[in-house]
């Protein structure tokens, strides 16, 4: 039985590229994504002739995006290759014969073909974080966005999160043909969609399906990353990343992301970012340069039957509450250990996926509206949420990405062999995916950091900074300082 791979739809097609602006260049931007909220109306059982009409409008907005990246390759002026090469390998020709080292020069090496979607008609165009990500997975060097009337326009990469696959570009020109965009919350499995984008450099594409399923979670972005794939059998190929999912209205719903296939073609399961979840982080990215995730302080996990009947709950879905960091939004906003949270802002959630998302992607500092479940009973709640400050998850055990602390118990002490005289906090996982997985290990004790002694998960997150921070380590019967690099 063949293995099934998660492909990013970026193709490798060559092609020659212009070059593109500095992001300095581009000050003071700011972005309005209108949505709309207006569901389709699915009383409609007539077989349509043709979408032509739609598609037409809906088109223009999709773009072809090619990137390159700079090299620099040395030269020897005046040899043949094969002199070249004896000359490396062998010292032929003489050196009176050989002429000196040319300057290095630039040359551009294409990376490939993507998809982008035209969503202001100023110039702003929403794509993937991977279609304008070079192999350094930085920036590429020169973006090019090929319109559907033919201009090929420089483009600049405003910003990018790679927790979402997201990125924002901009191209200097007005009056472009702008997508609408629609709430993708009113889709439903069954709708009609199209996915329209550059599969495989071949020009731009439009391919009909529905839509599968919705917020999906498939893991290609590891434990930091926010998923909630909107999943459709519409044709998509290597190319089509950053194009548009679009509904039979003409408005997008999604962007064309990844897809899942054991061959690297289309086999009906493709998947995109749905349009408020990306509307949401390309707003943050053009008007503040990053993306600010909200934080509760919460270590949460999915309502099963048997835990609802353990809790004595009626729901047989929603957000289980393990653990309230001391201090943290949550505490401070009424939430307790064992609540089931039903309900954000008014709208059910299913899944610690979705609320995390919900959550992540609210500004710290706005109030949301939680329900809860405690003791048989709803309770509403009023939380301000806080700021992850780029480092910390929703996990209240997390200390920085993918390294989870607690305190030092007796259990521990004796499986990791830890003096009476030790203490701090120890290092109970660390994710494989975790930037710091190659330093830290569980059952290392962090006694101190930046030297100062800590002995909570509080004070510790007090002490991290930005930069390099110093923690002063017990590991198997050794004390030592580990320096560590936090974004």
């Amino acid at each position: 039985m063949k293995k099934s791979h998660f492909l990013l739809t970026l193709s490798s097609l060559t092609l020659v590229l212009g070059s593109a602006c500095a992001a300095d260049d581009i000050k003071d931007l700011h972005i309005d994504i209108q949505i709309e909220e207006e569901s389709i109306d699915r009383n409609q059982n007539f077989m349509p002739h043709s979408y032509a009409n739609m598609l037409s409008t809906a088109t223009p907005a999709v773009v072809s995006v090619h990137t390159a990246t700079i090299v620099r390759v040395s030269q020897s002026r005046g040899l043949s290759p094969q002199d070249e090469m004896l000359r490396r390998f062998f010292g032929f020709p003489a050196p009176n014969q050989q002429q000196p080292e040319a300057e290095p020069e630039e040359r551009r090496m294409p990376q490939g073909v993507g998809s982008g979607v035209i969503i202001s008609k100023d110039g702003f165009i929403v794509t993937n974080n991977h279609v304008v990500m070079d192999q350094r997975g930085e920036d590429a060097d020169e973006v090019l966005v090929q319109l559907s009337d033919g201009r090929e326009l420089e483009a600049t990469i405003v910003g990018r999160d790679p927790r979402t696959d997201v990125a924002i570009l901009k191209v200097d020109a007005d009056d472009l043909p702008a997508i609408k965009v629609s709430d993708s919350d009113n889709i439903e499995v069954g709708d009609v969609v199209f996915a329209i984008g550059n599969p495989l450099g071949v020009g731009l594409t439009v391919t009909q399906g529905i839509i599968s399923a919705t917020q999906r979670q498939i893991g290609i972005y590891g434990d930091d990353g926010y998923e909630s794939f909107i999943q459709t059998d519409a044709s998509i190929n290597p190319g089509n990343s950053g194009g548009a999912l679009i509904d039979s209205y003409g408005r997008l719903i999604g962007v064309n992301s990844a897809i899942l296939s054991q061959s690297g073609g289309n086999i009906g399961i493709g998947f995109a970012i749905p349009s408020n979840l990306a509307s949401n982080i390309v707003t943050q990215l053009v008007e503040t340069g990053e993306v600010r995730r909200g934080f509760l302080g919460v270590s949460i996990s999915d309502l099963t039957p048997d835990l609802a009947e353990a809790f004595e709950i009626d729901e047989s879905k929603g957000v289980l509450i393990n653990d309230v960091e001391e201090g943290s939004a949550a505490d401070e906003g009424g939430m307790e250990r064992g609540d089931v949270v039903v309900a954000v802002d008014g709208k059910t959630v299913d899944s610690s996926n979705e609320f995390r998302i919900r959550i992540g992607h609210t500004l710290p500092g706005t109030p949301v509206q939680l329900e809860v479940v405690r003791n048989g009973e709803r309770i509403p709640l009023e939380i301000n949420v806080g700021t992850a400050s780029g480092r910390f998850a929703m996990s209240a055990n997390e200390l920085i990405d993918g390294v989870e602390v607690s305190d030092i118990d007796e259990e521990k002490a004796k499986q990791f062999r830890i003096p009476l005289n030790i203490t701090g906090i120890i290092i109970s996982s660390v994710s494989p995916e975790s930037p710091y997985s190659r330093h830290l290990a569980e059952g290392m004790v962090i006694m101190e950091v930046n030297d100062t002694e800590i002995t909570s998960i509080r004070e510790a997150r007090e002490q991290i900074k930005t930069g390099v921070n110093k923690l002063y380590i017990f590991n198997r019967g050794r004390t030592g300082y580990l320096p560590i690099r936090v974004d």
